[in-house]
This record gives structure tokens, C-alpha cells and sequence, in this order.
């Protein structure tokens, strides 16, 4: 079926062009082997399809009949060649990002620009603070932060995120301000339990150098946003965003601590699955967030 359906299309470009020679250019082959596909088709077919004389070619009644379904063939297949290309280099379609709550406040006006331009463009958001299964709800982009577990999936960095050591002004005017290596250890953490080990080994530079400082959760969720708001009731102290948290800083809710010890920023990585070539949507919102997160971060 397949070398029929070959021959059928060397046989459209034969009409096409109007000569063996035509055709042999268009598809870059050579005139005899084009003069063969055509007269295996007539064999196969049980007819003679193109009338030859020294000076042209000519459908006979056959040929003709038959030549409007193998042009229509042709037509499909450079169709679908088409749409291919379109989807391949313009962004449409149904765009499935999973990420956590926090990061819609960046998502959002990353992609709004992309999303305007591109109205074929759709989104659908699978927000979760654990780790979804990507597979199973059809994931194409996956945003994630810090360490990764081993996966299948391809990991770019894109980004990083400022990351400081807030607590409420209760919890502060209680214990104290934590400044030094040991107290901050001693402190009353609240972790994001995102897969990695806890108590969390923390790498931080100082003035002496690098230290690293170990961390026991005193309490942990998987889910930022419900860290900050323990956060902003006095529990502990917590990492967090320095762009998450600004609104709760300028309230007044959260303190920034001031230590000798500054803490590295978050890596944020965009999650692909492994293909030879990513669709235009996937690398169009790439790009977009890879622009949004340089200047977040300048």
C-alpha cells in the first residue's frame, strides 16, 4: 500500500509538471526512476494512465479520472504538512502548565503578553504544591523550584527567585532576632516539605565563608501559601520569596530578618517531557517566562 501511495504521488507530479523531467526535479530524484514508479502504477492498476509521444505527455480518459484522486492525495498531505509547520512554529492550542499557588502571581503577566498575540493560544493551569503527575494530566510545562528529584522529564533552568528568612513581628519580639549560625538553627522553622529530606541542609554564605546550616521543621506543609500565612501568625520563621511575600512585608505582617548569613537563590526550572522537538506553545512560553523572571530578578 505504501510504495502504491508513493507512486500515485510521483504520478501527480508527473501531471503536474508536465514531464519526467519536471517531476525528477521537483522530487529531487532522477528521470528514469520517475519514468519506472509511473509504468509500475499503470501495471499495479491494470491501465495505461499517460499517453507518451516524443514531444509531450497526455492523460488518456483513465488517467484523468485517476489523476484528480492522487492530486487530492497530494493536496492532504501538503495540508497537513502545513498545519504541522503551524503548530510547530506558532503557539496554539491548549498550553498545560503545572505549577505551584505562589507562581500564578508570575505566570500571569509572563504569559499575558504571549496569550494576547496568540489567540489560538489556550491555558489551563494545574496548580498543586506536591508533585503532580504529569503524565496522567497530560502535562506540556512544569514549573519547579530548588533541588529536583530524579525524573524523565527535561529540566531547563530559567530563572531564580530571591529568597529571605521572615518572621511576624510577634514571633520576633518573643524569641528574639536570630542573627547568628546557632540561632538560626535553634529557631522554629517552618519548611515546605517538597520531596527533598527534612531537617534541611541549608548552604549559606557569610562573611567567613560558606556555612551550612541545618534546619528542623518544627512545622512543614507542602504548600507555600499556608507556610506564609503560619508564617504571619507568629508560629516560626520561613524562607520565602522576597517577591511572595512583599505585600505582607509592606502590611507589615512579616519582617525580613538582617543576618550575617545570606541565603542562595532558588533555581526555577521549566520541566518538559523528552521529545526531539517541542511544540511552538511550550517554547514560546519558555521564552516568555525566561524574559518575565530576568527582570523579576534584576
Amino acid at each position: 500500500m505504501l510504495d502504491q501511495l508513493k507512486r500515485m504521488a510521483v504520478f501527480a507530479a508527473v501531471v503536474r509538471q508536465g514531464s519526467f523531467a519536471g517531476a525528477a526535479r521537483e522530487l529531487r530524484t532522477s528521470t528514469s526512476a520517475v519514468s519506472q514508479q509511473v509504468r509500475a502504477l499503470e501495471q499495479d492498476m491494470g491501465v495505461t494512465l499517460l499517453h507518451r509521444t516524443t514531444r509531450k505527455l497526455s492523460l488518456t480518459p483513465a488517467g484523468e479520472r485517476f489523476h484528480a484522486g492522487c492530486a487530492a492525495m497530494w493536496a492532504a498531505a501538503e495540508q497537513a504538512q502545513l498545519q504541522l509547520a503551524q503548530l510547530r512554529d506558532a503557539p496554539e492550542g491548549e498550553l498545560r502548565v503545572a505549577m505551584t499557588v505562589g507562581f500564578a502571581r508570575v505566570l500571569g503577566p509572563a504569559l499575558s503578553g504571549l496569550l494576547a498575540r496568540h489567540t489560538g493560544l489556550r491555558l489551563h493551569l494545574q496548580v498543586e504544591d506536591g508533585f503532580t503527575d504529569l503524565v496522567a494530566h497530560r502535562i506540556d510545562l512544569a514549573i519547579r523550584f530548588g533541588r529536583l528529584p530524579d525524573s524523565a522529564w527535561v529540566a531547563q533552568r530559567i530563572g531564580q527567585i530571591r529568597v529571605g528568612v521572615y518572621a511576624a513581628p510577634a514571633y520576633l519580639a518573643r524569641h528574639g532576632v536570630p542573627t547568628q549560625p546557632e540561632a538560626l538553627e535553634a529557631a522554629d522553622w517552618l519548611l515546605l516539605q517538597d520531596g527533598t529530606d527534612l531537617p534541611r541542609r541549608v548552604q549559606t554564605q557569610g562573611p567567613g565563608g560558606a556555612r551550612e546550616l541545618r534546619l528542623q521543621a518544627r512545622y512543614s506543609s507542602n504548600n507555600q501559601l499556608s507556610l506564609q500565612q503560619l508564617c504571619e501568625a507568629g508560629l516560626g520563621l520561613a524562607m520565602l520569596g522576597d517577591e511572595d511575600v512583599a505585600e505582607a512585608v509592606a502590611a507589615g505582617r512579616l519582617l525580613a530578618l538582617q543576618t550575617d548569613f545570606a541565603l542562595p537563590d532558588l533555581p526555577v526550572w521549566a520541566m518538559t517531557p523528552q521529545r526531539d522537538g517541542q511544540p511552538a506553545k511550550v517554547r514560546h512560553a519558555i521564552e516568555a517566562l525566561k524574559n518575565h523572571l530576568s527582570g523579576v530578578g534584576a
